[in-house]
């Protein structure tokens, strides 16, 4: 399966993010994916974090979740639709939510956010919690054939969320790293949840800078399941693609039994 990681620089304007998001799929198609991946807040990077509160959708309703229906009709794509706000049960909250949709337009997968982030280094601070209500559940879908567990951004710190997915043939983190922390430790921690779980790995980032004044790190990159980065893209919107290959899946994981080694 050809699978295609989706780079955008998203703005505050919610339709011209869903015309890029659009465009970058139908290339992603064109390109041959039978995948595609949109990453973390495609839908819009705002001024403030309580910008996502106006255009959180109910589950099964609302502009984002209908272009995400149809691109995935029209171009028979498996999409991992990044992630969209989706309405909470706590006022002034909503869940930071992964859609997965299948060639038919359906829904097939739904993924919460369970790791808020949070972070200060005295220039720059960012606190999830403030607005975003967290998951539970870890979640995972079956296209042809191949077992996806999802996540987002954050939850690439958590190592213990993708041994929960063993075993899975791909694991999807859409994410929005800022650049600070993604300078240091993007490539790094896809790398190891790559090698520890023997999987591929699909990375859709935002990168660039937004019109909000944030910077993001992008390096939206497709990792093999012995760590190596197959395809990658440093900055700007774009699509990379690359091939899961089950024959280097089953090799990788016969000549180095790890998974099968695992004691606690």
């Amino acid at each position: 399966m050809k699978i295609a990681a989706l780079q955008m620089v998203s703005g505050p304007d919610l339709g011209a993010n869903l015309i890029a998001g659009s465009e970058l799929l139908e290339s992603a198609a064109a390109q041959g994916a039978h995948l595609a991946a949109l990453p973390e807040y495609f839908c819009l990077m705002g001024h403030q974090d309580s910008d996502k509160l106006a255009i959180a959708e109910e589950l099964g309703h609302g502009p984002i979740q209908a272009m995400l229906s149809r691109a995935a009709r029209e171009l028979r794509l498996w999409i991992i639709g990044g992630t969209l706000p989706i309405k909470a049960e706590q006022p002034g909250r909503v869940r930071n939510t992964t859609l997965v949709f299948s060639p038919t337009g359906e829904v097939v997968a739904r993924y919460d956010k369970i790791h808020l982030f949070a972070y200060d280094n005295g220039r720059e601070s960012y606190d999830e919690a403030r607005v975003l209500e967290a998951g539970s559940q870890p979640a995972t879908f079956d296209a042809d054939g191949i077992r996806t567990g999802l996540s987002v951004c954050y939850d690439l710190r958590f190592p213990e969320l993708y041994r929960s997915y063993n075993p899975c043939e791909l694991i999807a983190v859409p994410a929005a790293f800022t650049y600070t922390t993604g300078e240091k430790h993007w490539e790094l921690l896809l790398r190891a949840r790559a090698v520890e779980n023997q999987c591929y790995v699909i990375a859709p980032a935002q990168g660039g800078k937004h019109e909000n004044g944030r910077r993001t790190w992008g390096h939206s990159m497709i990792v093999d399941p012995w760590g190596e980065v197959l395809a990658v893209l440093p900055e700007g919107e774009g699509v990379v693609v690359a091939d899961i290959d089950p024959a280097r899946l089953a090799q990788v994981r016969q000549q180095l039994p790890a998974l099968a080694h695992r004691k606690l």
